[in-house]
């Protein structure tokens, strides 16, 4: 593979190397992923996320380990491994299923990450458009360069807008239990010089109900043919508290992340994760440690509370994704 790099992915041309997530803020640690159950481990414990660079890392692993001589066989079997490591981000299957038959598994792992540089930047085109001077915006899990092979998603937008001049403030929902907002976004807000201010989620309907936000964006793991969209747990929570508020609500994502086979969001597999994750975080625990809990990574977002769902082929309203846009626009290829 020729040289690439990325905020949290790059690759000196024999070896990739991933950002170690788990240990932002505190420590910027990059760690080897070039072998793919090296990569499985990376990606299940969130050393590596975010839906678009998780199908860029796995096709980046596939690649080296084809590059160093993997067997055919072995190429299949590590391909499939990859593609069930994480089942709700579809991005990654995506990303599985273009490796599976390349013919020059290099090529195509550098031309899916080209491409989502490529996406993330025209989806910031089309939402930074949406975004109003003076506007708060209040944003959930991180959707920056730290998400995607490019400038992010909902994160990218909201640079975009910055850079466009537009006096911002960002409100981070710090995202329990993994704290993707804390430790990440404002990572990430902070490199780029946003301002912004750090809330834990419950707080989001107060800074709704006094008028401090005049946006929700956010990102998203998987997109049904109707709209209806899975993202990290408790984006539906805010989409109604959007929704009480009279407050737009904007989904974001590359067209990458649209499952045109998942008729809605009743068919989106949830991932749930370890019990362990909500009675803690590292080396601290709050809860007995025989709680029981209930710990489900994303949740289900229906259409009907979609204001607009924003991809880099265009923007959405709820009713044009009701009425099977994304189904026209993926045949198609084309910007409604």
């Amino acid at each position: 593979m020729n040289p690439f790099e990325s905020l949290g992915l790059k690759h000196d041309g024999h070896t990739l190397w991933v950002l170690d997530q788990t240990q932002l803020p505190d420590a910027e640690v990059w760690l080897d992923g070039s072998d793919p159950e090296a990569m499985i481990t990376l990606i299940q414990r969130l050393a590596v996320r975010g839906a678009p660079l998780i199908g860029v890392a796995a096709a980046a692993s596939l690649a080296t380990f084809a590059h160093r001589s993997a067997s055919t066989s072995g190429y299949a079997a590590a391909c499939a491994a990859l593609r069930a490591a994480r089942p709700t981000a579809v991005n990654l299957m995506w990303a599985m299923d273009r490796m599976k038959d390349a013919t020059d598994p290099g090529a195509e792992a550098q031309a899916i990450f080209e491409e989502d540089v490529r996406l993330c930047e025209d989806l910031a085109q089309h939402g930074s458009a949406l975004i109003q001077d003076g506007e708060g915006i209040l944003t959930h899990c991180n959707t920056g360069g730290l998400a995607t092979a490019g400038i992010g998603t909902a994160l990218g937008v909201i640079r975009r807008a910055f850079e466009q001049g537009k006096r911002l403030h960002v409100y981070a929902d710090e995202t329990r239990p993994l704290l993707q907002g804390g430790r990440l976004t404002t990572w990430e807000l902070t490199k780029l010089g946003i301002p912004a201010t750090l809330i834990t989620d419950s707080m989001a309907a107060l800074l709704l109900r006094d008028g401090k936000v005049q946006r929700v964006l956010v990102g998203s793991d998987r997109v049904a043919a109707n709209g209806d969209f899975a993202n990290k747990v408790g984006t539906y929570g805010l989409a109604v508290q959007a929704r009480h508020h009279g407050v737009p609500f904007h989904p974001m994502a590359p067209f990458s992340t649209v499952d045109l086979a998942c008729p809605n969001g009743a068919a989106i597999p949830i991932e749930e994760r370890d019990q362990a994750e909500v009675r803690g975080y590292g080396k601290l625990r709050w809860a007995p440690e025989a709680m029981p809990t209930w710990n489900p990574s994303f949740d289900v977002t229906p259409v009907d509370l979609v204001t607009s769902l924003v991809l880099d082929r265009g923007v959405y309203s709820a009713q044009e994704l009701r009425s099977g846009a994304l189904a026209i626009c993926g045949v198609k290829g084309k910007v409604i």
